[in-house]
C-alpha cells in the first residue's frame, strides 16, 4: 500500500491542538469525538497511513484528565442499526465500546441514551446496562429542534434531559455511528452545568470533511459517500467565510446547528466564543497529508466499494434505494467508473467463464487472482487458497489441504450440523489449513501469507454469507459485492 499520510505527525499536531483548546477554555470541556475512535478503518482506507487506533493513541496522554460518555440513538437500539464496518448492531457496539476503553484503562462514567420515547429495546437495554453496575441517562426529543431555539435553550428543551454526573475535567463523548446525538448531548450539559454554576467549554474533533482541503476533493466526497444514510452534505461555511473572508468544509447538520450552539454560549457566558462551525473544531488531519494523489486515488476507490456496498443494502433490505443514487452521483461528479477496481470485472469474467459465483483478489504486486465455485470449496475460500499460493511461490498444482481432510468436515456440516451446502465457507477452510500446516511446509508457508492480504481489494459476484463476509473484514480485505443472491431463494443466512 502507497502511504499519503502522516502518521506520527498527525498524532503529534493533534494532541497539541486538543491540548491548546483545553487551555483556551479551562475547568471543564467537553470533546465531541466524531467518527470513530477504535477501528476508523474509513480514516485508514482513504488517507494511507492512518492508523485505525490513532485517535486513542493520541488521547492516552490525557488518560488522567478525562472520562469517556458514549451516547447512542435509542431508535438506533430499536431498529437494531448495523455497524457496517463490523456487522454488529449499535448497542453491541456500545458494549464492545465498554470493554475496549476499560481494557486500556480509560474510565467510562456513563451511557445516555438519546432520542428517548421509552422504546421497547431501548428499556432493555438500559435494564442490562444498569445490572452491570452502568449509569445510564435519557435525553429526550426536543420538538423544534434544531431550529427553535428559544424553546431548545430552555428548561423544557435541553433542561428537560437528565443531568449527566461527571468527574474529570476532560469529557470526552463518543457514540457508535454517527447520528446518535453527541453534539445535542454536549450542548445539553452546557446548560445544564451553567445552572449548576459550573463553566464549561465545547469543542469537537472530528476527521472529516476535512475543513482545508476542497470541498469537492475525493476524501471529503468519500465521507458523503460514508453517510449517505444520514442524508449529509458537505458545504462551505459561509459563516467561517462571513467572519474570515476564508473558505473552508464543514457539514449540513454542524451549520444547521451552530445558531443553537451561539445562542447556548450567549446564555451562558454572554457572548460565543466560536464565530463558525469550523472554529468548533480542532482537526488537523489535512495538515498531516504527504501525498494527495495517493489519497485521491485511495478515497475515489472508496466511493466505488460505498456504491456496491449501498446497493447490496438496498437489495438486503438494510437501506433506502436513494443512499446508492446519491452515491452514484457523487461517482459521476467526480467521472468515477468500475475501472478503479480491476477485481469487478475479473470475478464476472470468471463467473461468465464457469457459469457459477465468482470472486477475484488483486495481489499487493497488482496481479489478480480468481476464485471460483467447486464441489469442494465456495468461492471465498478457493480465492483465499489460491491467493496464498501466488504469494508464497506454491504451484498451483499443490493441494494445500487434502481431500481427506475436507470430506470429514464437509460430512459433520451435512449428516450432523443439519448444513444442505457441502461447500466449505472461507473460515472452516483457514481451520482445515491450519490443521495441515502442522505437518506439511506448503501449507504452513501458505498460512503465512495471510497477513499480505491486508488492504487488498477483493470483488464478489454475489452477496456473500455473514461469515465470508466476516473473514474478509478480519483479514483487512476491501471487499465489495454486486447485489445478487447465489440463490432466488427468500431467506439468506
Amino acid at each position: 500500500m502507497n502511504i499519503g499520510f502522516d502518521h506520527d505527525r498527525y498524532t503529534k499536531m493533534q494532541s497539541e491542538r486538543i491540548m491548546d483548546r483545553i487551555e483556551e477554555f479551562g475547568g471543564k470541556l467537553y470533546l465531541e469525538l466524531g467518527g470513530k475512535l477504535f477501528d476508523d478503518y474509513h480514516a485508514s482506507r482513504v488517507l494511507p497511513g492512518f492508523k485505525p487506533d490513532s485517535k486513542i493513541q493520541m488521547l492516552m496522554k490525557l488518560k488522567d484528565k478525562e472520562e469517556i460518555l458514549i451516547v447512542v440513538n435509542a431508535d438506533d437500539i430499536e431498529t437494531s442499526k448495523v455497524r457496517g464496518d463490523l456487522g454488529i448492531t449499535y448497542d453491541a457496539d456500545t458494549l464492545r465500546l465498554i470493554d475496549a476503553f476499560r481494557g486500556i484503562g480509560l474510565h467510562v462514567g456513563s451511557v445516555v441514551l438519546t432520542r428517548f420515547a421509552n422504546q421497547p429495546a431501548a428499556l432493555s437495554f438500559e435494564q442490562r446496562l444498569n445490572s452491570q453496575g452502568m449509569k445510564t441517562y435519557r435525553h429526550y426529543p426536543i420538538a423544534g429542534y434544531p431550529t427553535d431555539i428559544e424553546h431548545i435553550v430552555s428548561d423544557e428543551g435541553f433542561g428537560r434531559n437528565d443531568y449527566i454526573e461527571t468527574t474529570h475535567p476532560l469529557v470526552l463523548v463518543t457514540a457508535p455511528g454517527p447520528g446518535s446525538g453527541k453534539m445535542a448531548t454536549c450542548l445539553s450539559q452546557l446548560y445544564q452545568e451553567n445552572r449548576r454554576g459550573i463553566k464549561a467549554g465545547y469543542a469537537k474533533f472530528e476527521t472529516f470533511p476535512i475543513w482545508n482541503l476542497p470541498l469537492k476533493h475525493p476524501v471529503n466526497v468519500a465521507y458523503e459517500a460514508a453517510t449517505a444514510d444520514l442524508s449529509d452534505v458537505n458545504m462551505i461555511d459561509p459563516y467561517h467565510l462571513e467572519a474570515y473572508g476564508e473558505t473552508t468544509v464543514n457539514y449540513n447538520r454542524d451549520i444547521e446547528i451552530f445558531p443553537v450552539l451561539s445562542a447556548l454560549f450567549e446564555h451562558v457566558w454572554g457572548k460565543s466564543p466560536y464565530r463558525s462551525p469550523t472554529d468548533m473544531g480542532v482537526n488537523m488531519a489535512g495538515y498531516c497529508i504527504t501525498d494527495d494523489a495517493v489519497c485521491r486515488d485511495a478515497a475515489c476507490r472508496e466511493i466505488v466499494r460505498r456504491y456496491y456496498t449501498a446497493r447490496c443494502s438496498f437489495l438486503q433490505g438494510h437501506a433506502r434505494r436513494e443512499e446508492a443514487e446519491k452515491i452514484r452521483l457523487l461517482m459521476k461528479h467526480l467521472n468515477l467508473t468500475d475501472e478503479l477496481l480491476p477485481v469487478i470485472a475479473s470475478a464476472r469474467k470468471r463467473a461468465e467463464e464457469t457459469g457459477a459465483p465468482a470472486l477475484a483478489i488483486q495481489m499487493p504486486n497488482g496481479e489478480i487472482v480468481t476464485g471460483k465455485t467447486t464441489k469442494l470449496l465456495g468461492p471465498s475460500a478457493a480465492v483465499i487458497l489460491n491467493a496464498v499460493k501466488r504469494l508464497g511461490g506454491i504451484p498451483k498444482a499443490v493441494h494445500l489441504i487434502s481431500p481427506e481432510v475436507i470430506e470429514p468436515v464437509q460430512e459433520l456440516k451435512c449428516k450432523y450440523l443439519g448444513n444442505h451446502n457441502p461447500r466449505l465457507h472461507s473460515d472452516e477452510v483457514l481451520v482445515a489449513l491450519s490443521v495441515s500446516a502442522a505437518s506439511d511446509p506448503n501449507a504452513a508457508k501458505a498460512l503465512s501469507m495471510l497477513p499480505l492480504l491486508k488492504n487488498c481489494e477483493a470483488h464478489s459476484t454475489v452477496i456473500l454469507p455473514a461469515v465470508d463476509d466476516n473473514t474478509f473484514r478480519r483479514l483487512g480485505v476491501n471487499l465489495s459485492c454486486d447485489p445478487a443472491y447465489q440463490t432466488h431463494q427468500l431467506y439468506h443466512k
